[in-house]
């Protein structure tokens, strides 16, 4: 699955990856689709409910090499 636009995430610590998503997102028009990589376990509970509470979806989610990989489509 491809994302409209792929956000860095590696090595970051919580709460950064959020903050660098919710400033990707807002980068977007509705109904695309951001790519984020990230390897902070923590980001998979963060990234879903933040979804969530935002109005977006969380379309897939993968663990690849240690990197976690999300795609959430802008609400």
């Amino acid at each position: 699955m491809n994302g409209d636009k792929v956000l860095d995430a590696k090595g970051l610590a919580c709460p950064m990856p959020i903050v660098n998503t919710k400033k990707a997102m807002n980068e977007l028009q509705s109904g695309q689709v951001l790519e984020i990589h990230a390897t902070d376990k923590g980001a998979k509970n963060d990234l879903a409910a933040w979804a969530k509470s935002g109005g977006h979806e969380l379309v897939k989610h993968e663990e690849e090499n240690e990197v976690l990989k999300f795609w959430i489509k802008k609400g």
